[in-house]
């Protein structure tokens, strides 16, 4: 198994919008075009795989430029193949539908060089036991998805994931989705050292805790702030307290109008976030990823309100529950009690540069105060 995911995009069926998906294709750096006619791969860089798929039971009288070909059928159809044609690589492509394919599926997974596989049921319980049997296979797994969702699923499975995904490539978009769902996080976010200028009591009001799917590092937690410009790193529950079992998912965030950083590069309200709701975990050293969220526990309590400066003179607030075991961050991975703050304290904090209008940047003005 390889911890590199394989992006292979079909297009096979992209129809007219071939040559528009195939240029953006390449424009990500997709690993693998694969088409079932020769023609459809020349012309093709050398930075891409160039996969030829013919359909099952047909064998074209040509490889043309393809590096590799994956047939159906058993192996000694491929040994003549692969030794009438030497420089091509050959794998092997097995649909899943019961037990007796399900055993044909990891052998080629052991043995063959490219396995592609294809499930027919939407369990994954398939999937996991070829990966399991083949963790120390030297050949490569690519798994069929029908669409991005399946795709995530599959890079996921056993957390080790099949080596790569088959995705088909109906319209522009949809590499750039495909490239994206194989990073799996969300790559990193520059944070920068604030200030604290004040901190003040300001009485009661509604807080949230964030609850996620996801067990939360030590270093790690979500951005909240007040202002959508500026944020402080609010920690995971996964410290110890002297009188309650530490909560390593959660995040005791702030007052219900604070902005968190969400998928897609929006912000959302603590307020309007919900079980199924995607958050952007961050760590200390600016390391994202997105988790679920399972609970957003709203609940009345009294509320402190921290003000803190950037370098540049920016201004960042976050109101918090006023409670000592509410903590933010710091460089050096300190853990800081919120009641403790004052100012000259150092707090770990994100800039984003782009206004708001429902969550997504845009290029306006917007002043928040």
């Amino acid at each position: 198994m390889s911890s590199e995911k394989l992006c292979w995009l079909d297009i096979r069926s992209a129809g007219k919008a071939r040559q528009a998906i195939v240029e953006e294709a390449l424009h990500q750096r997709i690993d693998g075009i694969v088409a079932a006619d020769p023609a459809d791969l020349e012309g093709l860089p050398p930075t891409v795989t160039k996969v030829l798929m013919p359909p099952p039971g047909k064998r074209p009288a040509s490889y043309g430029s393809a590096g590799v070909v994956i047939l159906a059928g058993d192996a000694s159809a491929r040994a003549q193949a692969a030794e009438a044609a030497p420089d091509v690589e050959f794998g092997r492509l097995v649909e899943i539908t019961d037990a007796e394919s399900l055993d044909a599926a990891i052998e080629a997974a052991r043995t063959e060089r490219w396995s592609v596989l294809e499930f027919r049921d939407p369990t994954k319980i398939p999937l996991e036991i070829v990966i399991a049997a083949a963790a120390d296979a030297d050949g490569a797994i690519i798994t069929m998805a029908k669409n991005t969702e399946e795709a995530a699923v599959i890079f996921g499975c056993l957390q080790l994931g099949s080596d790569g995904v088959l995705m088909p490539g109906r319209s522009v978009g949809d590499a750039t989705a495909l490239k994206a769902t194989a990073a799996g996080g969300t790559g990193e976010l520059l944070l920068v050292e604030l200030e604290v200028t004040a901190v003040a009591h300001i009485g009661m009001g509604e807080r949230a805790c964030v609850d996620t799917c996801s067990y939360l590092g030590k270093d790690e937690g979500i951005l909240v702030g007040s202002h959508s410009k500026g944020m402080i790193l609010c920690v995971s529950e996964t410290h110890p307290l002297p009188y309650m079992p530490t909560r390593p998912f959660r995040v005791n965030a702030g007052a219900i109008h604070s902005y968190t950083l969400a998928d897609e590069g929006r912000t959302r309200y603590l307020s309007e976030l919900r079980a199924g709701s995607k958050v952007m975990a961050v760590d200390t050293k600016g390391r994202t990823r997105t988790v679920a969220v399972g609970r957003v526990k709203i609940e009345t309590r009294p509320l402190i309100s921290i003000d803190a400066v950037a370098a540049g003179g920016q201004e960042v607030n976050l109101i918090l529950q006023d409670d000592w075991h509410v903590r933010v961050l710091g460089p050096g991975d300190a853990v800081l009690n919120s009641t403790e703050l004052r100012p000259g304290d150092r707090v770990l904090g994100h800039l984003p540069t782009a206004d708001r209008h429902v969550g997504y940047p845009i290029d306006e003005f917007c002043h928040e105060q």
